[in-house]
């Protein structure tokens, strides 16, 4: 038996000290009296039952304890992750636009290439097809214009040249349907509409007429 003051037992059995007076009014616990002390006489080979439930309940606790540290650990890892993983698809989307935004460029820089080339072929074709030309003279251009005019002028129409001729109307019918029929053929004739013309001074028509 050991003698323990009220306090002490209190802490022993981890109860209030007015537990332990509950305790001696019930006579569950011996008391001494000691100068004048109230000591209480406690047998130590007894655990109290407050104690295993406080160790129960603190064992509860610390594994409690280490569950939660444990689940913010791995909740401080996959934010971590996550974070890391946000940062690479950033990454990533800037790195594609960026491709497309060369590819794009490249894309411009051909089609420019291309419009330059095709000027280019274009200006010297032109200038080869300038230089090769003949040059045409102001004296030369005032004969193309005699000319032009002379061809004018000895044009006759069948018409007014049959009606030249003393032929009859019925030999004048066959006439035209010959020059009719040769029109498209024949050099010689010259279509403007439905109004055909002859140059008489420069061919011969006496197979038609």
């Amino acid at each position: 038996m050991s003698k323990m003051s009220v306090n002490d037992a209190a802490s022993h059995f981890g109860v209030s000290k007015e537990a332990i007076h509950n305790r001696i009014r019930r006579g569950s616990l011996e008391v001494i009296v000691e100068n004048g002390i109230k000591m209480v006489l406690i047998d130590t080979k007894n655990r109290p039952i407050k104690s295993k439930a406080r160790t129960t309940v603190s064992k509860s606790n610390l594994h409690n304890d280490r569950y939660y540290k444990l689940l913010e650990e791995q909740n401080a890892k996959l934010q971590s992750r996550v974070e890391v993983l946000e940062g690479e698809t950033r990454t990533l989307r800037d790195q594609k636009e960026l491709m497309l935004i060369e590819e794009r460029k490249k894309i411009e820089r051909i089609y420019q290439d291309k419009d330059e080339q095709l000027k280019n072929i274009l200006t010297t074709l032109s200038s080869q097809f300038m230089l090769g030309s003949p040059k045409i003279t102001e004296h030369e251009t005032l004969e193309v214009e005699i000319d032009e005019e002379k061809d004018k002028s000895s044009l006759i129409s069948l018409k007014k040249y049959l009606k030249s001729t003393s032929f009859s109307e019925k030999k004048i019918s066959k006439i035209k349907a010959k020059f009719q029929k040769k029109a498209k053929k024949d050099e010689r004739i010259i279509s403007k509409g439905t109004k055909l013309y002859l140059d008489p001074s420069k061919y011969d028509y006496s197979d038609l007429i």
